[in-house]
């Protein structure tokens, strides 16, 4: 449940509209519903101001399709990340209101859309070493875009021509937080963070050739990086990146 159905339950409660009775059959499942396979924290928008995100990776889309549908019922907003072309298409005939990402592979349902960002508001700027990159830098991108963060993408600009990455300076000097998606030897973070004086959020993804391990080769070069003020999340983890950056975000707001 979310601030403000919660809210208004309450109103309702005040006004005589709802009785007590009728208020706690509501909040039943709070702060968690037990649904045998998954235990739902309902809860998590009034304690992070939050959206929930289920993650959906090795789920079965009929767990999938009954997690998101209880939730629905919950919330206003909601995520749902690693999800296959075929669970979606399994999601979007009992929820059709869904927006699937095939790139991304982020589904959304929302009852509305959040404001848009003032064109001043401070940004992330997401930087990706290659094009094979993408799907780990769109799933940051659209993670921060979902949460209402404005974000801007410089895509294509790895070490291998470190002067596209150059052309990028006026964008990367006026951003508030960078997420540097990067394969191979991970290099393009390291870079960045030399540049920028802003916090710097380090993606290693499973992209490269044998040695490159899977992503533990940029992981560890992200890891031991020489530049400072750069935090590094897990292998192919957009997700993660996409909401720490959105976190220092939100908090530069309330400056």
């Amino acid at each position: 449940m979310d601030p403000g159905r919660l809210k208004q339950l309450l109103t309702e409660v005040q006004a005589g509209q709802v009785s007590i009775d009728q208020a706690l059959d509501r909040l039943r499942s709070f702060p968690y519903d037990d649904l045998g396979y998954a235990r739902l924290d309902v809860h998590r928008p009034l304690r992070q101001g939050l959206p929930e995100v289920v993650f959906c990776q090795n789920k079965t889309p009929e767990q999938a399709v009954g997690i998101l549908e209880r939730l629905w019922q919950h919330h206003e907003r909601l995520l749902a990340t690693r999800v296959s072309p075929e669970m979606a298409t399994s999601i979007r005939l009992r929820l059709p209101d869904a927006q699937y990402d095939p790139t991304s592979r982020l589904l959304t349902l929302a009852r509305s859309q959040l404001p848009a960002p003032a064109p001043d508001a401070p940004y992330a700027l997401i930087v990706s070493g290659g094009t094979s990159d993408l799907p780990v830098a769109e799933e940051a991108a659209q993670t921060l875009e979902f949460l209402g963060s404005r974000t801007e993408r410089a895509y294509d600009v790895g070490v291998a021509g470190v002067h596209r990455l150059l052309d990028q300076r006026g964008r990367l000097f006026g951003a508030d937080v960078v997420i540097s998606v990067a394969g191979m030897e991970g290099a393009l973070t390291s870079v960045v963070g030399g540049l920028v004086s802003c916090p710097v959020v380090g993606v290693p993804t499973s992209v490269g050739y044998g040695a490159h391990f899977q992503g533990l080769a940029a992981l560890l070069a992200m890891l031991n990086s020489c530049a400072p003020g750069v935090a590094v999340v897990n292998i192919d983890n957009g997700f993660g990146a996409g909401l720490y950056a959105h976190l220092i975000l939100r908090r530069l707001q309330r400056v």
